[in-house]
């Protein structure tokens, strides 16, 4: 918030109406200060002593006293760590432009503008003077709709059904880490998997059931996997895992061990018991490769290749 106002010549006053001194703003000056809808106060650069508070900021904040700015708008113990005091001057000491910023008090939890300024009092010595003007409302419509905004993307990159990342997500995040190994020259090694007769599982046992299966796979793939790596459903009964800083090798260990588990899963539905295989395929980063769809295209061709053989098992891409 702007003011009109380059410089304030005022006293220190302790009441809600200052003394008739030839120091104290003209009345009308003191009028339009103390109808302000906004906190205005100065204080000493050096010793933070209060030297003036308007109206508005003394009915919240009470009678200044001979006190520490930091001790009447923070009620703290000492300077405030987010004085904006060493922004107010230049390398010189002398008075730099305003500085306009937004503040939530610790004391009253309200948000502020602040525009914060250092001007010479009339004594000479350097002051800070601020205007805060009270901005909570604005303030928390903007932080409510950016939490709607956050919520709207990340539900727009996660699957409804089984809470992994969804396919926009997985291109999304996995075009960075692809970016980041081809950058940093480490490896890069993407999983697909595949259940096995799926449409079967949905055929004989219903929609649900097969929602159900889908649901235990997922959680137990999120379990075992890193908080760096990306998991995520591609569409139907396909996934996908995305593991930087892992080779081929490693890559056919977790395979295994997935695998393994899920082979043991067994999934309760209503009176039935599904048990669910998948067939996994493994690609890795290569030389030539510039984009996901480069590695997914080996992966799912080494997924089809663990299909043909006998379902149930892992092959890596040649």
């Amino acid at each position: 918030m702007k003011s009109g106002i380059p410089s304030l010549n005022l006293p220190v006053y302790r009441d809600q109406t200052p003394p008739a001194t030839e120091e104290t703003p003209p009345d009308g000056l003191q009028a339009v200060l103390d109808n302000l809808d906004a906190l205005v106060y100065v204080s000493d650069f050096t010793t933070h002593d209060l030297l003036y508070m308007n109206a508005y900021g003394r009915q919240i904040w009470g009678d200044i006293g001979n006190r520490k700015c930091w001790q009447v708008l923070q009620d703290g113990d000492g300077p405030c760590s987010f004085c904006t005091n060493h922004l107010l001057v230049n390398d010189q000491g002398e008075p730099n432009k305003p500085h306009v910023w937004e503040f939530q008090n610790q004391l009253d939890q309200r948000w502020y503008q602040c525009r914060d300024q250092a001007i010479r009092w009339t004594d000479g010595r350097l002051v800070r003077l601020e205007i805060a003007t009270d901005i909570t409302e604005r303030k928390q419509m903007e932080l409510e709709l950016r939490a709607a905004h956050e919520k709207a993307r990340a539900a727009a990159l996660e699957d409804e059904l089984t809470g992994l990342h969804n396919r926009r997500a997985f291109f999304e995040f996995g075009e960075q880490l692809l970016n980041q190994s081809a950058r940093h020259q480490t490896p890069l090694t993407l999983v697909m998997m595949d259940l096995d007769h799926f449409k079967i599982i949905n055929d004989t046992y219903g929609h649900q059931a097969g929602d159900e299966v889908l649901k235990q796979v997922s959680g137990l793939l999120k379990a075992r996997i890193r908080d760096c790596d990306i998991v995520a459903r591609m569409g139907g009964e396909e996934f996908a895992i995305l593991l930087p800083d892992t080779d081929m090798t490693m890559a056919h260990v977790l395979a295994s061990r997935l695998l393994a588990l899920l082979c043991n899963l067994v999934v309760s539905y209503e009176k039935s018991r599904i048990s669910p295989s998948a067939s996994i395929g493994i690609s890795s980063l290569g030389n030539g490769d510039r984009r996901l769809e480069d590695l997914m295209c080996r992966a799912d061709e080494a997924m089809y290749q663990s299909k043909a053989r006998g379902r149930s098992r892992v092959t890596l891409a040649t």
